[in-house]
């Protein structure tokens, strides 16, 4: 019976809390800037504010379940990609249930979150703290370059003249609510966000399960480096980057099982074709030094059109199952 077959008459959850917090950050002080007026309301009095004074930075956000009484062996801690929030693992943009729900039904406690500057995560001002301002994912960036919606040429702002990858699996009548999710980033604030996500895999009291996607999996593979005690597997859905063998010690993380996933229409995009490599490199290192680690490249399991988004796509279940069956052969799903 399949992880799907298994979980699509599941029972009401038993939920023991929902909560959330903020974890990493540290307090920094703004000088020098000039007073204000603000209303608070419309219609409101007008207040006059000083800026200047303390705030706190590089802080992410985590929102939980717990559930009654969970199956699996360790909770799963969720983190996005690149220009996203933790919405991507909650539900599809078309509106059905999302990765978050259904490991929750397999019986994982979920920690979902937004990374620094995401989100619930709050913001940092520009440029008093970062040296840059933020980047802003364009809609044809999205669709051609990051996504592999389609080919490049195939974006257009009318629905009807744009082209997709033939098979496409993500459900393109949903695209502007896709969009919708996007968020700004910053490309000078990485050591901020592997040293909140360091300390999320720090505060909770029992080992983990990692499962990134995209720019998340260079750090979900980083914290395993940093807390390999703590970490007991790592799953990587088409991680942008990971880290450099040459610089890493790879034997650190041999006893951590790792999982990579890879959708469909990658090797003309030059994007993927120069990121992927990164990964590959890794997957080797962890191979030689002894590591269990399976690369799955989903066309080469029949499994054609997947896009980048894989947990938003038509078939984002089937995948989430693949990911399921391999936890349960390594005794971290409950029966």
């Amino acid at each position: 019976m399949t992880s799907n077959e298994r979980l699509k008459n599941f029972p009401a959850l038993p939920v023991e809390e929902i909560g959330s917090f903020h974890v990493g950050g540290r307090m920094i002080r703004l000088e020098g800037l000039p007073a204000r007026d603000r209303v608070s309301t419309p219609g409101g009095p007008v207040h006059h504010v000083d800026p200047n004074g303390e705030i706190v930075v590089g802080q992410l956000y985590v929102q939980y379940v717990r559930l009654l009484a969970p199956k699996a062996a360790a909770p799963l801690l969720l983190w996005h990609g690149g220009g996203m929030t933790g919405a991507s693992w909650e539900n599809t943009p078309d509106g059905r249930t999302g990765w978050q729900m259904f490991f929750l039904r397999a019986g994982f406690d979920t920690y979902v979150s937004d990374a620094v500057e995401r989100g619930r995560a709050s913001f940092a001002p520009f440029p008093q703290v970062y040296p840059e301002a933020p980047y802003f994912r364009t809609a044809r960036e999205a669709w051609e370059d990051t996504f592999r919606f389609g080919p490049p040429g195939s974006w257009h702002p009318d629905p009807a003249l744009r082209r997709t990858y033939p098979g496409l699996q993500f459900p393109v009548d949903a695209f502007e609510a896709f969009l919708s999710q996007g968020v700004p980033r910053w490309s000078c604030n990485d050591g901020l966000t592997q040293t909140a996500y360091d300390a999320l895999v720090r505060r909770l009291d029992c080992d983990v399960v990692i499962l990134t996607h995209s720019q998340g999996g260079h750090f979900g593979l980083t914290a395993a480096l940093h807390a390999p005690e703590r970490v007991r597997a790592v799953i990587s859905l088409e991680p942008s980057g990971a880290p450099d063998p040459a610089s890493s010690d790879v034997a650190i993380v041999k006893g951590t099982p790792h999982l990579f996933v890879w959708g469909d229409n990658w090797r003309h995009n030059s994007f993927w074709a120069n990121s992927r490599p990164a990964a590959e490199r890794w997957r080797d290192a962890l191979a030689e030094a002894g590591c269990d680690v399976t690369w799955i490249d989903l066309p080469e399991r029949g499994m054609r059109g997947n896009s980048h988004a894989l947990m938003a796509d038509r078939n984002s279940d089937e995948i989430a199952g693949l990911v399921l069956d391999w936890m349960a052969a390594r005794g971290l799903a409950g029966s």
